[in-house]
């Protein structure tokens, strides 16, 4: 039986995972980009942190790897001429400098889309047009669209959940009118659905690497999709918390939820939608008052089952979207108790309490009811942490069976193959 490999590009580093037709893990391995990297010379790093990842791939696996999906930050676009290669540095997911032409975007789209922020694809595709002369026949392409494209050789495809951002109608199938009417002098990818096959691997590519000449390359998607698909969620009600430096959830439902004011979005995951939200409260503020030793010997003498009287909401800075939607929302710390334990205790149940604000905020505008949450991300492995969060949700909790993108990319990849 043949193996599929994953491929995930982040923010700092890259990383490989081979799985079996069981969704064993056989091989994995990662890349950190170098401390050198900078917008002038990413192209280059992404492009030799792919082909390392390959070459590090044992020969006798590699031999054996049928479909490959390649999935990386959502919203990191750049410009390219027809060979595929780069005309402009990468915008990153974080980018904003294209609030320029936000007004510009803002006459063109939906009250409410998606693209209606300075880092959507589509605004940076706009500030590209304004600032970088570009000629006949150049594309505009995502991240993991132009890493696939390397491989592939194949210009201008893309999957839909990173066209989401570039205005593409995920419910139609289809570029919206209000778009394709739009005098863009560049081509827009073409879309298809995450995991499809699109051609083999080039041959001086697979013999160069000692890949099977019959690898076949296919769509990818974003890297907090290719997260939620690791976890195994798969029926509507099912969730996914990511417990990182802020909480983001994501819940998989039968009606998609759109809703900009609380930076509300859905991507289309087959028949299904997955939809989140995103906090700025999350891991970033215990990592500001606790260290790693002290979070796991302070959690410990917490009692999960007795609710914290601290009413805190645990920001960095002022300002939060989802679930509460106020830009100048302050941090909220006090009291500060003089035992630690309980300090803990309610920066804790706080973020619970956030969390489960969130969802029912979802499940408001629309979402399928939730039934069970996955936990992923630094803070899953808190059990003390996990329990208070139960006693808010009210439902099933799960470890998601894996956390790493690259193992989603690596299940779509799987898909394709079975189909």
């Amino acid at each position: 039986m043949g193996l599929v490999a994953g491929i995930d590009f982040g923010t700092s580093g890259a990383r490989c995972i081979v799985i079996d037709q069981e969704s064993r893990i056989r091989f994995e391995t990662s890349r950190p980009f170098p401390a050198y990297a900078s917008l002038d010379n990413l192209a280059a790093i992404w492009q030799q942190s792919l082909f390392f990842l390959i070459r590090d791939i044992p020969a006798h696996l590699k031999a054996e790897i049928q479909r490959l999906a390649i999935d990386a930050t959502s919203s990191t676009v750049l410009l390219c001429d027809q060979r595929g290669l780069p005309i402009t540095i990468p915008l990153l997911y974080n980018d904003d400098r294209a609030k320029e032409v936000l007004p510009i975007v803002q006459g063109i789209a939906p009250a409410d889309h998606v693209v209606l922020s300075a880092t959507s694809s589509l605004c940076k595709l706009f500030w590209f047009l304004r600032h970088i002369p570009h000629p006949e026949d150049t594309h505009f392409l995502h991240q993991a669209d132009w890493l696939a494209f390397l491989l592939h050789r194949q210009i201008g495809i893309t999957d839909y959940h990173n066209a989401l951002k570039l205005g593409y109608d995920v419910a139609n199938l289809a570029y919206p009118d209000w778009l394709l009417s739009q005098p863009l002098p560049v081509r827009l990818p073409e879309v298809k659905p995450p995991g499809t096959a699109i051609a083999p691997v080039a041959a001086n590519l697979a013999k160069r690497f000692g890949l099977s000449p019959d690898c076949i390359v296919c769509t990818g998607t974003t890297d907090s999709n290719a997260a939620f698909l690791a976890s195994r969620a798969s029926t509507p009600g099912e969730a996914v918390t990511s417990l990182g430096s802020t909480l983001v959830v994501k819940l998989l439902s039968q009606t998609p939820v759109n809703n900009s004011s609380y930076g509300i979005y859905s991507h289309r995951l087959g028949d299904l939608w997955l939809v989140g939200g995103a906090s700025n409260a999350g891991g970033a503020v215990l990592r500001r008052y606790f260290s790693d030793e002290e979070l796991e010997l302070l959690s410990e003498k917490i009692d999960p089952a007795v609710a914290s009287p601290l009413q805190y909401y645990p920001l960095l800075k002022p300002g939060d979207r989802f679930p509460i939607n106020d830009p100048d929302l302050p941090p909220r710390l006090e009291p500060v108790p003089d035992d630690r334990i309980d300090f803990l205790h309610g920066i804790l149940e706080s973020l619970a309490r956030i969390e489960a604000k969130g969802y029912q905020l979802l499940q408001e505008l629309g979402a399928s009811p939730l039934k069970c949450v996955y936990s992923a991300g630094g803070g899953a492995q808190n059990l003390i942490w996990q329990k208070i969060r139960h006693r808010h949700l009210g439902v099933a909790m799960a470890e998601s069976q894996n956390t790493e993108a690259a193992y989603g990319a690596a299940l779509l990849a799987k898909t394709s193959l079975s189909h």
